[in-house]
């Protein structure tokens, strides 16, 4: 089932789609700021600021700029047709007399799920890093107010930004899948989905709710960034629990819904 889900998903146009506009960002920024290698881009701080210094300072800088808005839209997208393709191709009754069992159903939807956001995260960066191999060359990555980081540290922290980045897109993807199932159509899944991005954005940005923020997975999504701060310190520990609850909670909706309700509902 796996094999099947995964080979349905990866052909289709819109899959391939999506991959392409993620990776078209970093390349496009990356020949725009070609005049600026090995400088400091204008009076900008932080990753975007040391966007020009090498190819992993680009597409470090390409994933903080793609995380917030664009990255969850595109993960949401594979992540409701997923969930909702069998039901609105009117195959879904089909498949449980072939027989096909909900869990094993479930667990093939759930693991190309993890491999089209895994696919779309990692899509940012590989970009950004070939792209920054193509205009700023191979160099230290630069912290702008702190010496360059060794290989070991640079590593560390890329490796750790990336995973951090990774289950922060899992948490969403989890959710529009959940919502893939429960509503009719996907593209009402993704519309919701979307509505709740731009909604804990909102929310996030406002400080009389810092109560609402603290529960809500996207105010964390960008916590990774202090690890390329001059100080180098970054506390994910929340991040990752909140995170790690979103999902599980999404994916107990998901098996709830799928298990309780009529296959063609």
């Amino acid at each position: 089932m796996l094999r099947v889900e995964l080979t349905t998903q990866l052909l289709r146009i819109r899959t391939l789609a999506v991959l392409a506009c993620l990776a078209a960002v970093p390349v496009v920024a990356g020949f725009s700021y070609a005049s600026e290698a090995g400088h400091r881009n204008g009076h900008q701080t932080g990753l975007f600021g040391a966007s020009p210094y090498s190819a992993l300072n680009h597409a470090m800088a390409s994933m903080e700029f793609i995380e917030p808005l664009l990255l969850p839209i595109m993960v949401a997208l594979p992540a409701a047709a997923i969930a909702s393709s069998d039901r609105e191709w009117g195959i879904l009754r089909y498949l449980y007399v072939a027989p096909v069992s909900r869990t094993r159903l479930l667990a093939a939807k759930f693991g190309a799920l993890a491999v089209l956001t895994t696919l779309a995260t990692l899509c940012v960066p590989a970009a950004g890093l070939l792209a920054g191999l193509a205009v700023f060359g191979w160099h230290p990555f630069h912290v702008i107010g702190a010496p360059d980081l060794t290989g070991g540290e640079t590593a560390t922290r890329v490796l750790s930004a990336t995973g951090y980045c990774l289950l922060c897109m899992l948490s969403i993807a989890t959710i529009a899948f959940a919502l893939g199932l429960l509503l009719p159509r996907g593209i009402e899944a993704l519309g919701a989905t979307v509505a709740f991005v731009i909604a804990a954005a909102i929310f996030n940005g406002s400080p009389t709710l810092r109560s609402v923020q603290a529960v809500l997975p996207m105010h964390y999504w960008q916590d990774w960034t202090r690890l390329f701060d001059p100080t180098g310190t970054a506390r994910l520990g929340t991040g990752i629990a909140v995170q790690t609850a979103t999902i599980v909670l999404a994916a107990c909706a998901a098996a709830l819904v799928l298990f309780r309700r009529d296959p063609a509902a």
